[in-house]
């Protein structure tokens, strides 16, 4: 799958989040905003990054650049993720992948020495525009949000 280069168009989506509310990128037009994509709610390391996220919310909030988290979870398993954590931001559903694909944030991975297909941890900052601005590949979710905030900051 081809990566979203800075200038990039960002694909569209509507997606439910944690409620079953349709939320589309068109929505956040004129400003800027972090979508990123990880495996599977309440695993370590997408506890980790989630959290950090939350705990540079409000930091986030001041640069005037919403975070949505995106999975293949469904809205039940969003909603007990956002519960436990006392997550803030919306969480949305991509069960089929397609967004997905669609970002690169789809494919072949390694874990554990054996090659599997799957989420790839990735980040996006997209523009007022609707363009790619920022992309983060083969994130490491420990200390990431930290390195997003620093960029929208800056």
């Amino acid at each position: 799958m081809p990566k979203l280069e800075p200038g990039a168009k960002a694909p569209s989506f509507t997606l439910t989040d944690q409620d079953g509310n349709r939320v589309s990128l068109s929505q956040y037009a004129g400003q800027r905003v972090i979508v990123y994509f990880y495996p599977k709610d309440d695993t370590p390391g997408c506890t980790a990054e989630a959290c950090q996220f939350n705990d540079n919310l409000a930091a986030f909030e001041r640069a005037q650049v919403p975070v949505l988290g995106i999975s293949p979870d469904k809205a039940d398993s969003h909603q007990k993720f956002r519960a436990k954590y006392g997550l803030r931001f919306g969480l949305l559903s991509d069960p089929d992948h397609k967004v997905m694909e669609r970002y690169g944030a789809w494919g072949e991975k390694t874990m554990y020495g054996r090659t599997t297909t799957g989420v790839l941890r990735s980040t996006f900052l997209v523009d007022e525009k609707g363009k790619i601005a920022r992309s983060w590949y083969n994130v490491k979710a420990d200390g990431h949000a930290a390195k997003v905030l620093a960029e929208v900051s800056g």
